[in-house]
């Protein structure tokens, strides 16, 4: 008997958390379509929470939500994030924000994380690839003051040859963060590495 009284007790919990989380969402979801928070939405939830839109921690909020479509949250990607994050009210979000930093400490959930920031900026159906100043403005926001970041974006604004950059591409050059000395001593040209990197290891070197 105790222990049904504990899984009821459990499920009530559950059904209470569940409710604040879908009241909180319904404050930012656009009027219009209930079922997902909007653009407008989205920066009322900021300015609520204190940071800018284009701050790291809102793209690591997206991230924990697995957010599909760049500025949207749906009622299922809100639900999923915040029980994983375990808030239900936008002052327990606001202190929990800052935390998500944590999490992409560990390598592992970083590439997770770098891929997922790469595929959230395709806003078209059959888009596969980044412009340049997308790319640029993201490498900048994910990855910071990390070595090879300012040199590598100079490079991608000032070549002619590419205009667009691929998932490979993307994902290898944070391979090539991971391993190649801030000095470039150590890039062989010979290893798999994307022609990309081989051309701004050879404009860098100039």
């Amino acid at each position: 008997m105790l222990r049904f009284d504990l899984l009821s007790a459990g499920n009530k919990a559950a059904a209470k958390e569940l409710e604040r989380i879908d009241c909180l969402f319904g404050q930012y979801a656009d009027k219009n379509e209930d079922s997902s928070i909007g653009p407008e939405g989205i920066e009322q939830l900021c300015r609520d929470l204190g940071v800018e839109p284009i701050d790291l921690q809102v793209l690591l909020f997206a991230w924990k939500l697995q957010a599909g479509r760049q500025g949207y949250f749906s009622l299922e990607e809100w639900r999923r994030g915040l029980k994983a994050m375990r808030v239900d009210t936008i002052e327990k979000l606001r202190k929990a924000l800052p935390g998500l930093k944590m999490e992409v400490v560990n390598p592992d959930a970083f590439r997770d994380f770098y891929t997922f920031s790469f595929q959230y900026c395709l806003t078209e159906p059959r888009q596969k690839t980044l412009d340049i100043e997308t790319a640029c403005q993201m490498l900048e926001l994910v990855l910071g003051d990390q070595p090879h970041v300012s040199s590598f974006t100079k490079f991608l604004q000032e070549q002619k040859e590419y205009k667009v950059l691929t998932l490979d591409q993307w994902t290898g050059y944070l391979r090539f963060c991971e391993e190649i000395n801030p000095d470039l001593s150590n890039y062989d040209e010979n290893q798999a590495w994307p022609l990309l990197l081989d051309n701004y290891v050879e404009w860098a070197r100039k």
